[in-house]
Parts: C-alpha cells; sequence; structure tokens
C-alpha cells in the first residue's frame, strides 16, 4: 500500500457508554480522582486497577444506543472525509477506542504528513491545550520522518461566525 501524503486525526473527547456497568463506572471515576494524591505501592496499585477498567471501558462495544457521542465522532469523521478528499482517523482522549496514540501511530503508518484537528473550539480546556499536544509531541518522537501539525485554536472570529450561521439557520426555520 502506497502512504498517502496526508492523512487527518479528528481528536475527540470520549464518553463512557450507557451500558457499561455502573459500579465499575463509579469505581473508574473514583480511581481517576484518587490517583491525584497517592503515591508509593499505593499508588501502584490503584494505577493497575484503573488502567484494567479503563482498558475494558475502551473496548466495550459501541452502538448508537450506548454510545451517541461515538457514533457521532465517526459521523463527523466520514463528513470531514469527504470535504477534504482525505483520509479520517478518529482518536479520543478517553473512554473509547481508538486511543489519541494509537490513532496517530496509524495515520503515520500510511501519511508523510498528519494533520490533527479537533471540535473543541475554545481555549481554556485541558484536552485541547494539553493533553492533544503531548499526544503529539509523543507521536513526533515514534514517527521522527512524519510532519504533525496540530490545526488548533480556532479564531475566535471563525467560531463566531459559525454560531451566527446556526443561530440564522435556526430562526429561519421558526420564521412563519
Amino acid at each position: 500500500m502506497t502512504a498517502r501524503p496526508i492523512a487527518i486525526v479528528l481528536a475527540m473527547h470520549g464518553a463512557p457508554p450507557r451500558d457499561f456497568p455502573r459500579r465499575e463506572l463509579q469505581e473508574f471515576m473514583g480511581l481517576h480522582g484518587r490517583l491525584e494524591h497517592a503515591a508509593g505501592p499505593e499508588r501502584e496499585a490503584l494505577q493497575r486497577r484503573h488502567d484494567e477498567l479503563e482498558a475494558r471501558m475502551r473496548s466495550w462495544p459501541r452502538t448508537p444506543e450506548n454510545d451517541p457521542f461515538h457514533a457521532a465522532s465517526l459521523q463527523l469523521a466520514e463528513h470531514l472525509g469527504k470535504a477534504t478528499g482525505l483520509p479520517v482517523i478518529v482518536g479520543f482522549n478517553e473512554f473509547c477506542a481508538p486511543a489519541l496514540d494509537e490513532a496517530l501511530d496509524q495515520a503515520a503508518s500510511i501519511a508523510s504528513h498528519v494533520v490533527v484537528v479537533t471540535p473543541m473550539m475554545t481555549r481554556g480546556g485541558t484536552h485541547a491545550e494539553a493533553d492533544i499536544p503531548r499526544e503529539i509531541d509523543a507521536a513526533r518522537a515514534r514517527h521522527p520522518t512524519v510532519r504533525f501539525t496540530y490545526a488548533w485554536p480556532f479564531p475566535m472570529p471563525d467560531i463566531a461566525g459559525f454560531l451566527a450561521g446556526q443561530i440564522q439557520r435556526y430562526l429561519q426555520e421558526q420564521e412563519p
């Protein structure tokens, strides 16, 4: 298979599936918080259990019914691929597979230039400002011959224009 020059990674947040066992989800969320303050052997044990639950949740079978966010992410990727004519690979920051690092590796295996974009539009979020750039930096280290571009942040006037267009669309639909 010949490498395509450009591939897109759509970096999405992710959500737990609605039918994931509630007890395990609560345990996972509790461990997530406790890990910030744990140290030594306690931290290692908590991390191990956290990682087990995370792997189970990420690999949970997804359907539009049990995870509409996942389904919408795949739909967005399909539309983005049609709009750009480029392959689009979805990667998730948390809760879903593939993880962002896996998506970046997959894109690097088919392209010499990987463009990463997220629909997280405004500054201030940990994923868009810290987590995604950290994953891109790690991918650069793993794939030194591949160029990675993070197409973020979005210019505020562009976001405002997009939102204004959406508002207009809905206002026009409501006119008699």
